[in-house]
């Protein structure tokens, strides 16, 4: 059975760019023991440079233990863990023969990418602060001068405005590389009318205002009065904007119900989307927040903490949420380019939409309300870039 080795990796750059340095270290997965560690000190770089340039180093590091061994990946880059991964374009000429340069180590599906928190990756940070600090020196970082290993269970070296500073600069270079990136800016080229996806959550069911659990594992409830009136008001609103040339809604009866409404206003037709329907929430489904905290309090606690645990009983995670949004999102993007188009859907998937859209992290959707019938929009270009426009809009049911 081939050997399995863990690999952690970090890059930082003061100033950004500015003087950077990178840390790799290889782990062995059952005991936590570190195998190998390198540490260098690049110069003038970006600290996405510098990531790249440590994830090389420690995947170079892990085939020289061993050229048969599968690799684990984890980093706390976003940007790097997704665009190794294949889910975001690599754009920034610095990092795509740098992306190629690490694919080359080991064969193609032998090394897996995990993100992580930067509090979990402390043995590699301190690597790539003391590569740093010896470049101020005016020296490379040598081997016999570590002190990695005994520093990864202390506070990092780098200040909280250095972390903040390197996390602002992460955010900006993933927005530019994700699907649903913002549009360049003002010197950009005329790229043609973008694609609109107008965002209409459902009207209330008899579930909404009880807040319960309502995804497509469970029942499917269909409008109450109340969301049959909002219904109503959205497609009002939307005729008066004239903007939609079609309509497109999840399979779920509720969704199905307020994009009839729109679409018989607007004289359009429904088509549906598998890829439109809510989370499944497993055993939580009908439930409210508080009863699954008391009945599964620890399986709460792991799902509320990663966007890969799935609720309880089967349901699906964030993370698979996101693929199946991600996939219809293609799908439609390709189908009405230039076009604006209404998707009738849940919270999960709108939400999912505007994250991918910001490059923003899985736990940003506990931190965007969205109200039933509310609207929101997201602009995306033909050069892969993308604008969100609007967010939960209500005026119209006021």
């Amino acid at each position: 059975m081939a050997r399995t080795l863990i690999v952690e990796a970090d890059g930082g750059s003061r100033g950004n760019p500015g003087p950077a340095g990178y840390g790799a270290v290889v782990l062995d997965p059952e005991s936590g023991e570190a195998l190998a560690e390198a540490a260098e000190f690049i110069g003038t770089a970006t600290n996405n440079v510098a990531e790249y340039k440590g994830l090389v180093a420690g995947l170079r590091a892990a085939h020289a233990l061993d050229p048969e061994a599968s690799v684990r990946v984890r980093m706390d880059s976003k940007l790097v863990v997704e665009q190794m991964s294949g889910r975001w374009q690599i754009k920034h000429p610095d990092m795509k023969p740098l992306a190629a340069e690490a694919r080359s180590v080991f064969p193609a599906g032998r090394v897996t990418y995990e993100w992580i928190p930067r509090a979990q990756n402390k043995h590699a940070d301190r690597l790539a602060n003391e590569a740093m600090d010896a470049g101020k020196m005016g020296k490379q970082w040598e081997p016999r001068d570590s002190r990695a290993a005994l520093a990864s269970t202390a506070t990092p070296a780098r200040s909280a405005a250095a972390r903040a500073a390197d996390e602002a600069a992460e955010t900006a270079e993933a927005a530019d590389a994700a699907p649903g990136a913002p549009a360049a800016g003002w010197g950009a080229p005329d790229l043609g009318p973008p694609a609109t996806l107008v965002l209409l959550r459902h009207g209330e069911t008899a579930l909404t205002p009880e807040k319960r659990f309502s995804g497509s594992g469970g029942t499917d409830p269909e409008l109450s009065a109340a969301g049959r009136r909002q219904a109503e008001a959205a497609a009002t609103a939307l005729a008066a904007r004239g903007t939609i040339q079609a309509v497109v809604s999840s399979p779920l009866r509720r969704c199905r119900e307020t994009a009839e409404a729109v679409a018989a206003r607007l004289g359009l037709e429904v088509r549906i989307e598998e890829g439109l329907r809510e989370t499944d929430f497993g055993a939580w489904e009908g439930l409210t927040f508080a009863e699954v905290r008391e009945r599964f309090p620890e399986d709460l606690d792991a799902w509320l903490g990663s966007a890969r645990v799935a609720p309880t009983g089967g349901g699906e995670s964030f993370a698979a949420v996101a693929r199946r949004v991600a996939v219809a999102r293609d799908k439609l993007l390709a189908r009405y380019a230039g076009k604006t188009v209404l998707l009738v859907t849940h919270v999960t998937p709108v939400k999912t939409l505007v994250r991918l859209a910001l490059g923003a992290p899985p736990e940003s959707l506990f931190r965007m309300e969205l109200s039933a019938a509310s609207l929101s929009a997201v602009a995306y270009f033909s050069d892969g870039n993308a604008s969100v426009r609007l967010l939960n809009d209500t005026s119209h049911l006021r």
